[in-house]
């Protein structure tokens, strides 16, 4: 059991049935009257950003989530296929359960599959892949002082922002978080 008194950010913890991770909490004494919590917080499940207020001293069941790195293999029709590497289970997930967190894994990438009672509810991808330039224009010599940059396509088919000095061919770091040109490799 986890206290309202006791949340810290990136706890998971169940609530009126749902399944819910704290994103931001503060703790807020008034000049009159009882002390609370304020929270911000995220189903696990469906994504959704609720806000809520607590009283320091409610108690809630903390939520188990299971986190198994998986290997993605490849896509099969609408269903992208991940192995277990120590185990060789091999589990089908949805174009909608993994979404945006596929557009810059190609296969042979570890993911993490999270589930919660043995339900998967999202595939987090590694936080930096490297990834070929398969198109972009060429790059030209000019006022590059200002940082500028050019629309480019990586392998797996998605379109980012790099620096003028990146060509077809190059490797690129990205983080898949936010989708941004870290370095080339």
């Amino acid at each position: 059991m986890v206290s309202a008194g006791d949340f810290r950010n990136g706890i998971t913890v169940e609530i009126d049935g749902q399944v819910l991770q704290i994103i931001e909490f503060q703790h807020v004494k008034p000049g009159k009257g009882a002390a609370f919590v304020r929270t911000k917080l995220r189903d696990v499940i469906n994504g959704g950003v609720v806000e809520k207020t607590f009283r320091p001293t409610e108690k809630f069941p903390a939520a188990r989530i299971d986190r198994v790195d998986m290997q993605y293999s490849y896509k099969d029709g609408d269903q992208f296929v991940y192995m277990n590497t120590e185990t060789y289970d091999q589990v089908g997930l949805t174009e909608e359960l993994a979404g945006e967190a596929m557009k810059f894994v190609k296969e042979g990438d570890i993911c993490k599959i999270c589930s919660y009672n043995g339900s998967v509810f999202s595939v987090e991808p590694p936080m930096f892949v490297e990834l070929e330039i398969s198109d972009t224009e060429p790059g030209f010599k000019g006022n590059t002082a200002t940082g500028a940059t050019k629309p480019a396509t990586v392998e797996t088919g998605v379109q980012i922002n790099v620096p003028l000095f990146v060509n077809i061919g190059d490797k690129v770091q990205i983080d898949t978080r936010t989708g941004e040109y870290l370095k080339r490799v």
